[in-house]
Order: structure tokens, then sequence, then C-alpha cells
């Protein structure tokens, strides 16, 4: 089972995104944990990764499974644990371009309908406006059309209010 950390940073009302060049599809910074890594240090090292800066204080706020199935949503074909952490400000001036893709800021509303996986959608979205956790399954056909989704929230205060 893969398990991917990624990181949105939430500043002045805009929202750090990747535009991944493969679908054109944005997403927030983040990739493969390596093995043994804790979540917190895979989300921070992606995120530098992919940006050239420092996220300040990040937060867990999403711990999720996606389940990519055939077309017919019956039989497993590969599965993922993505974790979604937070941040309200960074250090140092991101990258404007990087091998993974074109880095954008966004004013939070288009969290609604920039393109995306719609798994990245529920769980983003949750990040900039919901306090507590979220917890949930998404299931993805192989051409990552969305079957379903469960979603499960935790609304004990965060430290972040909004």
């Amino acid at each position: 089972m893969q398990r991917i950390a990624n990181l949105l940073i939430v500043k002045d009302n805009h929202v750090l995104l990747l535009k991944k060049p493969r679908r054109d599809w944005y997403v927030a910074p983040g990739g493969k944990m390596n093995p043994g890594e804790s979540i917190y240090n895979a989300a921070i090292r992606e995120f530098a990764e992919e940006t050239g800066a420092k996220p300040i204080n990040p937060h867990l706020k999403g711990v999720y499974s996606m389940v990519i199935t055939d077309n017919t949503g019956k039989k497993v074909k590969d599965e993922w644990m993505l974790y979604t952490f937070i941040a309200l400000d960074i250090s140092g001036t991101p990258f404007e371009t990087t091998v993974e893709g074109v880095l954008e800021w966004h004013p939070i509303e288009s969290l609604h309908f920039l393109p995306m996986a719609e798994g990245d959608r529920t769980n983003l979205l949750f990040a900039v406006s919901q306090p507590g956790m979220q917890y949930g399954t998404f299931f993805y056909t192989e051409e990552f059309k969305l079957l379903k989704e469960e979603i499960q929230n935790s609304m004990e205060g965060d430290g972040y209010d909004r």
C-alpha cells in the first residue's frame, strides 16, 4: 500500500497548488512517504522538495484511503493512504515551476471549480473551511472517476479558528 502526505498552505485567502502536467489537475504539494518516515516529516519534506519553501507549523487535517477499482467498482486494483496537512504560512519563496508541475496561488473559492480529483476537492475544501479532522475513503476507477466517497468528520477544535 502506497502512503502519501500532502500539505496545503492557506495564506491571505489563497492556497498554493501544484498543477500537474499529466492531467492538468491541481493538487496540494506532496508525495510518497519513505519507509520508516513519519507522516509529519514526509509532508514537510515533500512540500519543501516540490516548492522550495518550508511550511510553518503544519497540522494534520485528514486521513484518507484511496481505493482504485476496475470500472465495475468491485475488484480492487490498488489502494493508497493519504495524509493531508495544512499550514497558515511558509518561509521562503516558492518555485514557479518544478519537474512536478507549475506552482500557483489561487483564491480559496477556486477549490470549488479548479480541475482536480474529486476526493482532493472534498479533503482540501474541508481543510480550509472546517475545524477538526476528516477521515474518509474514496473509491475511484483506474481512470480516476470517483465512484463513491465515505466521509467522517471530527469537529473537535483544532486550534485553527475559521
